[in-house]
């Protein structure tokens, strides 16, 4: 018997261990929010992860995406663009979801666009007007000078089109140049804002009425900036499970999804809109 305790022991101390790693990791035990708020979900690529690169959590692998799509369908959870959410949020039956896809890539068209045609899904592409050759990953951290993201090859303006028309995408601002809003003056957060939206009207043919804040930064100012240039909705980068659609309809919160996360973690996301510890 005597010989057994310290085995005993070890299992106990690696058995806690385990599920305080579990706990931390997908923090199972926050509270699952009422399905009658929409959750508003964040990707930006669907594609496999590149070893040796910064930027893997934003690709969400295709495999991994239509598993997350099939999901949703098969538990009845209904589909809308921001539009949709923000012109009839009484409306709308519980278990309501809305993708969003910021940016650009080219990989929305390839990989997103067929996957979301064959589940009968709709979403928002946030555009990046001067989407080529340029390196916004350092607007917001110096040190993201890899030249990753620049590399990654960008959607082309008949793509878009072929998206928007198809009616599976509707297209929203993400300003001109991808900027962070704090490190500009007001005139030219203006000129960002209200050129991205007039060229992508004047292209598209199309109201663009939702704006996403470049890496969801932005100032006091900002929402009053975006109501009065004529969007009737902002999304944020991150913040989680939105429940305050009227009220903050300029400062409305998404569920970030990363290519870092298992569908374990996708599901609980779903459920309570945390994350836990970010790999």
């Amino acid at each position: 018997m005597s010989t057994l305790l310290p085995i005993l022991y070890i299992l106990l101390t690696l058995f806690s261990l385990a599920a305080t790693w579990f706990s931390i990791r997908y923090a199972w035990w926050s509270k699952a929010l009422d399905y009658k708020h929409p959750r508003i979900l964040m990707y930006h690529m669907v594609s496999d992860p590149k070893s040796g690169t910064q930027f893997n959590g934003l690709r969400v692998s295709p495999a991994m995406f239509e598993q997350q799509l099939h999901w949703l369908k098969q538990n009845n959870w209904h589909f809308v663009t921001m539009n949709q959410l923000i012109d009839n949020p009484s409306k709308l039956p519980e278990k309501t979801v809305a993708l969003t896809f910021d940016d650009g890539y080219e990989d929305n068209y390839t990989q997103a666009f067929p996957l979301m045609k064959k589940y009968g899904a709709c979403g928002t592409l946030y555009l990046v007007i001067n989407r080529h050759d340029n390196d916004w990953s350092t607007k917001k951290k110096a040190h993201h000078n890899s030249g990753e993201l620049v590399q990654e090859p960008k959607l082309s303006d008949e793509q878009v089109n072929e998206m928007v028309t198809s009616g599976v995408f509707e297209i929203g601002g993400h300003t001109t140049n991808h900027v962070n809003l704090n490190t500009i003056d007001k005139q030219t957060k203006h000129e960002e804002m209200s050129e991205s939206k007039a060229i992508l009207e004047k292209q598209l043919s199309v109201p663009v009425n939702s704006f996403a804040y470049p890496f969801g930064i932005y100032g006091p100012e900002d929402p009053a900036i975006a109501e009065a240039l004529g969007y009737t909705n902002a999304v944020l980068a991150e913040g989680g499970i939105e429940t305050d659609l009227e009220n903050n309809r300029f400062e409305i919160r998404r569920v970030k999804i990363s290519g870092k996360d298992n569908f374990l973690a996708f599901k609980i996301r779903l459920q309570t809109g945390k994350r836990g510890w970010k790999k």
